[in-house]
């Protein structure tokens, strides 16, 4: 009999959205009626169409498919070049950030990416993680064997978790003892919040002075609507020099389905041996992607290449004004019931207090049962996530406008 890795033995009962299906099965066998009116704000999927640009280029791409001429089989495993080149143009040098397209890998999910980077990294660091925060850093680090067991809050040993509150604008304090690696992701998942210039340069001048590394998550900067809010880490003096940077096509161009995504590794960047000797975190991952990676597919490469032709840029600005626009009626519609309300300006994420401090879960279970509106429970992200809850404006505009009503409904 194989043995297994016991780490996951130390996960918690389930990965939130998992649960909140689970939930939802539930309501929709006991209540049919309800179930068909049931509106779903709570995994951050997309709802609209691919834009057409995408969409003719993925055509093309596998038209080329069928001639013997142009056909494709195994592509680079970091990813085409017209694709990298594009990225680094287009998301980069245009706002005065030096990134070269070999330091771009092409991959599959930014999901992906951020657990697979572990790959690389050892089992000594200590992991600075902000709560509440995407599920998969933390599960991935408990599934790598990089933490010990769960305490009744559900916080792990060996974890230093920097909470994220109202008090602090849901942008942490810098750790007061000393973290190998930190997680960031701004604009934030689950809190909508974003950190400015000033905070981010605090950051880069903590990693740099205790030669720290920081995962920063950037899926959602196309959202960003505020001139003064930095779209990368790079923006900032040094990042070069202690970031990687994860970006996804998922969120701004709909590739939730076709899944498309890039991280950045600058060849600056190094990290230590148990001797002490430094080592290119660049040339580690190349590595890592050439050996369990076999690139991401060139017709969806194509489409995401699409995303940096003008027709390409005019669709998914459209996209974005529409679930930003989706964002302000759910905002009015909650903060007209009472509710305090956090998030929505720069991100497609309404983050709103649970009212007399109600656990999340029960409101979960209330929003549900009363509204057929599925939600997030905050407890979903972590200790500090609870007593809040998550509402995404990724939907319909109709969807949008009736999930505000049944909000406004609601006995809170």
């Amino acid at each position: 009999m194989a043995y297994i890795n016991e780490n996951y033995l130390k996960l918690q009962a389930g990965y939130l959205f998992p649960e909140i299906g689970r939930r939802v099965n539930e309501f929709s066998k006991a209540n049919p009626n309800a179930a068909s009116r049931l509106i779903r704000c709570g995994i951050g999927d997309v709802t609209e169409p691919l834009p057409k640009a995408c969409i003719e280029a993925l055509h093309s791409a596998v038209d080329e498919m069928d001639n013997r001429d142009t056909f494709r089989g195994y592509g680079p495993e970091a990813g085409y070049d017209f694709l990298r080149e594009a990225i680094a143009e287009n998301d980069f040098a245009k706002r005065g950030v030096n990134i070269n397209a070999d330091e771009i890998f092409v991959s599959d999910g930014a999901k992906c990416d951020t657990a697979n980077i572990l790959d690389i990294l050892g089992h000594q660091n200590k992991i600075a993680i902000t709560d509440p925060v995407y599920p998969v850093y933390l599960d991935t680090n408990v599934m790598a064997g990089h933490t010990g067991r769960a305490n009744s809050e559900g916080q792990y040993e060996g974890i230093t978790y920097l909470p994220c509150t109202a008090e602090n604008q849901f942008v942490p304090a810098l750790p007061a003892e000393k973290a190998d690696i930190i997680y960031l992701c701004y604009p934030n998942n689950p809190t909508g919040a974003t950190a400015t210039k000033e905070q981010l340069t605090n950051w880069v001048t903590y990693a740099k002075q205790n030669n720290a590394l920081i995962l920063f998550d950037a899926a959602y900067e196309a959202f960003i609507q505020d001139n003064d809010v930095p779209h990368s880490i790079y923006e900032i003096e040094g990042a070069r020099e202690c970031a990687i940077e994860f970006r996804s096509f998922s969120k701004n161009a709909g590739f939730t389905g076709t899944r498309c995504a890039f991280t950045i590794v600058p060849k600056e960047l190094t990290g230590r041996d148990s001797e002490g000797a430094e080592h290119s975190l660049h040339s580690l991952w190349s590595r890592r992607m050439a050996t369990k990676f076999n690139g991401a597919s060139y017709p969806i490469q194509k489409a995401a290449a699409a995303v940096y032709s003008d027709n390409g840029k005019a669709q998914i600005n459209k996209l974005i004004e529409h679930y930003m626009g989706n964002a302000a009626i759910l905002i009015e519609a909650s903060s007209a019931s009472g509710l305090s309300v956090y998030g929505g300006i720069n991100a497609p994420y309404i983050w709103v207090k649970t009212p007399n401090d109600t656990p999340s879960w029960d409101i979960f279970d209330k929003v549900l049962n009363e509204a057929s509106v599925v939600i997030t429970p905050g407890a979903g992200f972590g200790a500090a996530g609870e007593g809040y809850f998550r509402i995404s404006a990724f939907n319909s505009r109709t969807n949008a406008e009736e999930v505000a009503k049944r909000i406004s409904e609601i006995n809170w």
